[in-house]
């Protein structure tokens, strides 16, 4: 089968950063699915990984998280898809990933691909879907129905975890939004993705927020840069209210600001339960159903923002060159071989 990987990890401007490969179609086991991939997209995660992670001397490692396909095997233990079904996931950070013809995940950490998206419209949503669901109900632990008025303040809102992390909040809460942006048209992008609000992370954050008529930010969402604005958040971030972030910090921060106002600290990494086997692990397969039904339902839309064509080593490149500036809006797709 085709396939896209690394022999050699480094910068994304080296001749074999990304190469085309040929490899033995893998066969299920357990409660595995062979999943034959239409589309996938890409994550900031995929060029951490191809920078600082050494594959097995003599080995390839394969990216790649999000994915869409159709079951074509099943594993002997599976029972919740059949061979034909429609899928989307994003995969397991300890397994080979989904830049290849075939790939195996296991059936609790997927969900029904929505039957109104095409595949690569659709593979844009799973890995920053269940990351930002995860951060606003169970790290942040954000009520359906809240008792009093709060707001959610979401800093880098315009990249891929922001634009699905603005739609959920606006569509399943009742907080007042604020996303940070910089750019006329990353505001204009998270204006559409529901924000109420729209600040710029290069001022000072916590001015911006007294300045809005808002009711008290409960919840910070910090997606990138945490150390450059942590202090701001502590400083607008209300008594007893919570603060999650998914980036590394360059620099360390001291959690010793939190205490005076008793804030909490949240880290989330979708990862966790597919990597530590959690009893809860099929809770991404929940979650990824009921999202996808809000996508049939109109009322959560695609992030796709620019789709580089065929599944190949040059057009993968492009897209971890795209990745790696920083200025990328929404999700960048690909789709077939």
């Amino acid at each position: 089968m085709k396939a896209i990987g690394y022999r050699t990890n480094g910068p994304i401007d080296r001749d074999d950063a990304l190469i085309d490969l040929e490899l033995l179609r893998p066969v299920p086991t357990g409660r595995d699915l062979l999943v034959e991939v239409q589309a996938v997209s890409v994550n900031p995660v995929d060029t951490k990984i191809r920078k600082g992670a050494a594959p097995d001397a003599g080995q390839a490692r394969i990216l790649g998280f999000d994915a869409v396909g159709i079951v074509r095997e099943i594993g002997p233990d599976a029972s919740m898809f059949n061979v034909g079904d429609a899928v989307w996931y994003a995969g397991a950070i300890d397994r080979p990933g989904s830049n290849s013809e075939f790939h195996l995940v296991d059936e609790r950490i997927v969900g029904r691909k929505p039957s109104s998206l095409s595949p690569a419209d659709a593979a844009a949503l799973p890995l920053t879907a269940i990351t930002a669901w995860e951060l606003l109900f169970d790290r942040l632990q954000v009520p359906r129905t809240a008792a009093t008025p709060a707001s959610l303040l979401v800093v880098g809102a315009a990249g891929g975890v922001g634009s699905i992390l603005l739609q959920l909040a606006r569509q399943l809460t009742e907080l007042t939004i604020i996303g940070t942006a910089s750019r006329p048209e990353t505001r204009d992008w998270v204006t559409k993705m529901g924000a109420h609000h729209v600040i710029d992370h290069r001022q000072p954050l916590a001015a911006q927020v007294a300045a809005l008529a808002i009711p008290p930010v409960m919840y910070v969402a910090s997606l990138t840069n945490t150390e450059q604005h942590y202090a701001q958040i502590v400083e607008l971030l209300a008594p007893q209210g919570k603060l999650a972030l998914i980036d590394d910090p360059a620099e360390p921060i001291d959690v010793r600001l939190l205490k005076r106002k008793s804030i909490s600290l949240h880290w989330e990494l979708m990862f966790t339960r597919s990597l530590f086997q959690t009893t809860d692990m099929d809770a991404q397969h929940a979650l990824l159903n009921e999202v996808s039904a809000l996508v049939d339902q109109g009322r959560i839309r695609s992030t796709a923002q620019k789709n580089l064509g065929t599944l190949n080593a040059a057009n993968l490149k492009e897209a971890h060159r795209l990745i790696e500036s920083g200025r990328s809006i929404g999700k960048i797709v690909l789709a077939g071989f």
